[in-house]
């Protein structure tokens, strides 16, 4: 096996540098790697379906929660998370909070209406984050109701088909 050392490789404009069928191109065992801003680096998921009720007007814990290692502090994390929220009294009003570590970093509030007694909602947000650490960062979910109204993330039917989940994805700054 032949080694070529090159201190840049580029190509003319318009032209691509091939890797030959069959063949892999490493380039982590070799060392770093930079990818563009803009490239997805990781990709972390979290779910559960473990029931949680409240009728605090203070923020509790939904159980929903994935922890992601930044490779390099530039990076950003794009949050996208969906608990799924369960009302048995119409006219719920419910805030839900993006929390890193104990630090709530996008707070979301939303009415729930319905004409009938029970309404199961798949709520859904985004947040893109910069926590500038290398450190394992955590991010969970919390919810609170207002005026004493029950409501449960994660409502156990006993179908079993009611979760939560969130996705954290490490994005080259």
């Amino acid at each position: 096996m032949s080694t070529l050392e090159l201190k840049e490789l580029s190509h003319p404009s318009g032209e691509v540098i091939k890797i030959a069928a069959g063949k892999t191109l490493d380039l982590k065992s070799q060392g770093s790697v930079t990818m563009p801003t803009g490239s997805v680096l990781q990709v972390v998921h979290g779910t559960t379906s473990t029931q949680v009720d409240t009728t605090s007007s203070s923020y509790v814990d939904t159980g929903l929660t994935a922890t992601i290692t930044p490779s390099s502090t530039s990076s950003k994390i794009l949050a996208i998370y969906s608990p799924s929220i369960y009302q048995a009294v119409s006219g719920t009003a419910l805030t839900i909070q993006l929390v890193r570590g104990s630090t709530s970093i996008a707070v979301h509030g939303y009415a729930l209406f319905a004409s009938g007694a029970v309404v199961i909602s798949q709520v859904a947000a985004t947040h893109l984050d910069s926590p500038a650490t290398t450190s394992a960062t955590t991010y969970k979910i919390q919810m609170k109701t207002e005026s004493s109204k029950s409501i449960t993330a994660n409502y156990d039917d006993g179908a079993g088909d009611t979760h939560s989940t969130i996705t954290l994805m490490e994005i080259q700054g």
